[in-house]
């Protein structure tokens, strides 16, 4: 079948009459973008970002937009003839609610459900390791494979942040390491480090999403949660949680942002046992001094500094 993907421009005022409008045809499960929501999302969370995509920020840019999807049928036409003379009725009214203007585009089933997947190709990473989506089935000549969901929205090894941690994991997991993940999005690191010979890994976030996401993309890779610990929590202000993830770990890794690495910095050492190692990424270009300071003052020794696309990351002891 053939869908209809229908766009609504607004502004902030005008979602909500847009919403119940199409309610009223009986035109539910729409999605709704709204530029507003977005900058305060930001701005609540500023602690956890230090870098926006462009082009995110430049699609977002005034938007308020709400889209759902008909048939692209006779009665899906007839619909689109209702919310059309709705629309009408709406501009009537004089308020400000934006331009009102409404676009569509045409999708196929398989164009919905499976379009998509042609962005995620799999990844050679440093000398050993090849990120590959879920549906994929390649030859990995010689190199280890993690399997990962993109779908799940999580990192997946593209991004330059957590390339420079899969380069530095595979030259510091020699085997049988206690490994500790701050931040584990979608558990890649985790992942990794058991694939390459950790002995287990607790993986921390403060993302209840991540609970699932991670134990899943681990269970893709025939790794159970005796041996992959995912935990729900914030080691920088709950001391309870931070106490109850020990101690003694070989490898500590935290792939975030500056901020919360210079939070971190004081907790690290709790965490790693004499001699091990903390491996820091997500730090933009502009900051990276910044966090060397903040690490050299909590008595880490920074080993290797490695940089991608305007990122760094750090290898401590």
């Amino acid at each position: 079948m053939n869908w209809l993907e229908v766009h609504i421009d607004t502004n902030h005022a005008g979602l909500d009459p847009v919403e119940a409008m199409l309610s009223a045809l009986d035109v539910d499960g729409v999605v709704i973008d709204d530029e507003t929501e977005f900058r305060e999302f930001l701005e609540d969370n500023r602690q956890y970002w230090d870098y926006v995509d462009e082009d995110l920020e430049r699609r977002m840019a005034g938007l308020s937009r709400v889209t759902f999807y008909l048939p692209s049928d006779e009665a899906g036409f007839a619909k689109l003839g209702e919310v059309r003379l709705a629309l009408e009725g709406l501009r009537a009214q004089g308020q400000d609610w934006g331009s009102l203007m409404m676009s569509l585009e045409n999708l196929a089933d398989e164009d919905w459900e499976n379009n998509w997947k042609q962005y995620y190709k799999p990844m050679e990473i440093g000398e050993r390791l090849l990120v590959v989506p879920k549906w994929e089935s390649v030859e990995t000549a010689g190199r280890i494979p993690l399997y990962l969901d993109p779908g799940l929205t999580f990192g997946t090894g593209d991004h330059a942040t957590t390339r420079l941690c899969l380069e530095a994991l595979e030259k510091t997991i020699y085997g049988g390491e206690r490994v500790l993940d701050l931040g584990c999005g979608s558990g890649i690191l985790s992942i990794a480090a058991l694939r390459l010979g950790a002995a287990s890994a607790r993986a921390v976030d403060i993302d209840r999403m991540c609970l699932d996401v991670a134990w899943e993309n681990a269970a893709l890779n025939g790794i159970g949660k005796e041996t992959c610990d995912v935990r729900i929590g914030n080691v920088l202000t709950d001391e309870t949680f931070r106490a109850s993830l020990g101690g003694g770990y070989d490898v500590v890794l935290a792939n975030i942002v500056a901020d919360v690495i210079i939070g971190l910095a004081p907790l690290v050492r709790g965490f790693l046992k004499e001699g091990g190692t903390f491996l820091c990424s997500g730090i933009i270009e502009g900051r990276q001094e910044e966090v060397a300071e903040a690490l050299g003052a909590a008595g880490l020794t920074i080993l290797e500094a490695r940089e991608c696309k305007g990122w760094y990351a750090y290898l401590c002891r």
